[in-house]
């Protein structure tokens, strides 16, 4: 099912209720790998991955060795693989949250995993818990495959991005919580906590650091976009212009947004994406004042025999 086309159409109003039913069945993935790994720092370890067919929880520790659970966006499954060789399979098609999470969670005691996780819903408007959850039962096949086509091209560009820094950098993390495809990079210093903020901000955003990514867009915040942010906002960043034109700072989200649609029209999207992450994350810089030669370099010039034991 997947376009033809390289950047194609995403249009929130036509896959909307799709997108709400993957974010949470995002969500319960996350939440047992939530509740079993042990803690990284920024909450790493509660991060998505991307694979050439979908996403990953990467490995989780289990009672006999350790288990993953993968979304397969090619053939439409769900898959909960363990260190020992057994297999469980969910259908991806459109069923409630609440079925969905029920079938989940009896594949994963049915493989001796017993796990219990906060069902309510995280960073949503609408939060319904999953086991109530019938609301929401929606799977188009077409849309799924257009917007992970976008997130598995945007993964591309950010390694290239993230390729000159040299300080403390995240790889590059699917979000369960705000459904956003995301890489950070982190100055070195502390920052204060934001006031008011809850457990989870108040340990992820301890550090100076700077975000790029893609989100898949909301009713209530318009629709799917690029950005990118400093934490603590700089002084002067709101006025500050950045590269390509098309790009806006939101003064309700604090951050910068290139709308999606501008990139896919673009005669270069890539170029565009990586323009607006560098353009961004050197005028914030800049005027945070970090140590940027101390944190950047050069990407080596690599050849075939780079890896030799000669060279």
């Amino acid at each position: 099912m997947m376009t033809t086309e390289t950047w194609p159409p995403l249009p929130l109003e036509e896959w909307q209720e799709t997108l709400h039913t993957l974010h949470m069945w995002t969500q319960i993935a996350g939440k047992v790998k939530l509740r079993l790994s042990p803690f990284l720092n920024e909450w790493w370890q509660v991060a998505l991955h991307l694979t050439a067919r979908g996403l990953t929880t990467a490995t989780i520790p289990s009672p006999s060795g350790v288990f993953q659970i993968d979304f397969d966006f090619i053939d439409h499954h769900l898959y909960v693989r363990t260190s020992d060789g057994d297999v469980k399979a969910v259908p991806l098609a459109a069923r409630s949250v609440a079925g969905f999470y029920e079938e989940l969670m009896g594949a994963l005691r049915s493989l001796g995993i017993g796990v219990e996780i906060n069902t309510t819903p995280d960073e949503v408007e609408e939060r319904i818990p999953f086991e109530q959850d019938e609301q929401h039962a929606s799977y188009d096949l077409e849309y799924v495959g257009r917007w992970w086509q976008i997130i598995l091209r945007t993964s591309r560009v950010l390694e290239t991005y993230r390729s000159t820094f040299v300080g403390k950098s995240s790889p590059i993390h699917f979000w369960w919580g705000g459904f956003d495809l995301s890489e950070t990079r982190f100055s070195g210093k502390p920052a204060t906590r934001p006031s008011g903020a809850g457990r989870m901000m108040r340990i992820s955003e301890d550090q100076e650091n700077f975000s790029v990514g893609f989100w898949a867009g909301s009713t209530k915040l318009g629709g799917p976009a690029f950005y990118s942010y400093m934490y603590p906002e700089p002084p002067g960043v709101r006025s500050a212009s950045i590269s390509p034109a098309a790009a806006r700072f939101g003064e309700n989200l604090g951050e910068f947004n290139l709308a999606y649609d501008d990139v896919r029209l673009a005669a270069d999207p890539e170029a565009m994406i990586l323009e607006f992450f560098r353009s961004s994350y050197e005028t914030c810089a800049s005027l945070a004042k970090w140590d940027r030669s101390r944190l950047e370099q050069p990407v080596p010039k690599l050849s075939r025999h780079s890896w030799s034991a000669s060279t």
